[in-house]
């Protein structure tokens, strides 16, 4: 997902949720985990962290079921995955919920504020001039998610009914709408996005499948709404860290690859997802 800004976009302050790498989740306060900020240090086999024993991660919150809170914590897919490369470390996770348009330009990694940011984040050849990204984590695809009243599904419905769609600002879900002749009303998160979609503001919304996945398994959402196409635009998610951070960005291939070949990807997976597609691990 590549996540703009509309009229709908409001500045948001940057929050901390800390918690040990062991745990599922990530806790909303720092406590029983750690001793501050004690400025850069480095991590097991000389990875640089920029602050001592935390793995800093940039995110944007929410986002499920990648990151988002649950019963206190932050938890999702892409959650679990970085606490495996922060045991790796030696180190807890630290995330920080931040503006998703920095991610594009790789702000808060140049900045020394982030690690890594890990957002659903699709991996680009235009963000590839800005970040350097970790292998792939997951295959995504956009789908269509329309008011079951407007009867679309499809984007050729929409666009004939001459409906309102709607998108996530700055995600491959706004560019592949724009590129097949929408101006999507863009939303600053996806939490904008489903409320745009409960109050009428647009009759149809183009997100990632995974999302709509999860927005589905609440009755209330399942009744108003029904799932459309699916968008094959051979996507995929990454992890990225400042270009030339070499040992961060092996790290994370280092778990990733780790968990595809012992089974823990296909656990967490499942856990947060669903079933894992054939011919994925």
């Amino acid at each position: 997902m590549l996540r703009t800004a509309g009229g709908q976009r409001a500045p948001r302050p940057r929050t901390a949720f800390i918690a040990c790498a062991a745990t599922a989740g990530l806790l909303l306060a720092a406590t029983g985990c750690g001793n501050g900020d004690e400025g850069p240090g480095e991590a097991v086999g000389g990875v640089p962290v920029v602050e001592k024993g935390k793995l800093t991660t940039c995110t944007h919150l929410p986002y499920p079921p990648f990151q988002f809170e649950q019963d206190g914590k932050i938890v999702g897919f892409d959650v679990a995955l970085i606490d495996l490369v922060a045991k790796n470390l030696g180190v807890e996770q630290k995330i920080l919920d931040t503006p998703f348009e920095n991610f594009k330009t790789g702000a808060f990694l140049n900045s020394g504020e982030c690690d890594l940011a890990a957002a659903g984040m699709t991996i680009t050849e235009d963000r590839k001039k800005n970040v350097d990204f970790s292998v792939p984590y997951f295959d995504a695809t956009q789908a269509l998610l329309a008011t079951k009243k407007s009867g679309a599904t499809t984007l050729a419905d929409v666009k004939a009914r001459k409906l309102k769609l709607g998108a996530q600002a700055e995600t491959t879900g706004e560019s592949y709408a724009t590129s097949q002749g929408f101006d999507p009303v863009a939303f600053e998160s996806s939490d904008a996005v489903l409320n745009g979609l409960r109050t009428g503001q647009v009759d149809a919304v183009v997100i990632d499948y995974p999302v709509v996945q999860g927005w589905l398994k609440d009755k209330a959402n399942a009744d108003a709404f029904a799932l459309g196409q699916n968008i094959e635009t051979g996507e995929q998610y990454g992890f990225s860290v400042k270009k030339g951070n070499d040992k961060l960005r092996a790290a994370i291939d280092k778990a990733i690859n780790d968990a595809r070949a012992d089974g823990t990807y296909k656990r967490i997976y499942e856990q947060w997802i669903g079933p894992l597609p054939q011919g994925q691990s």
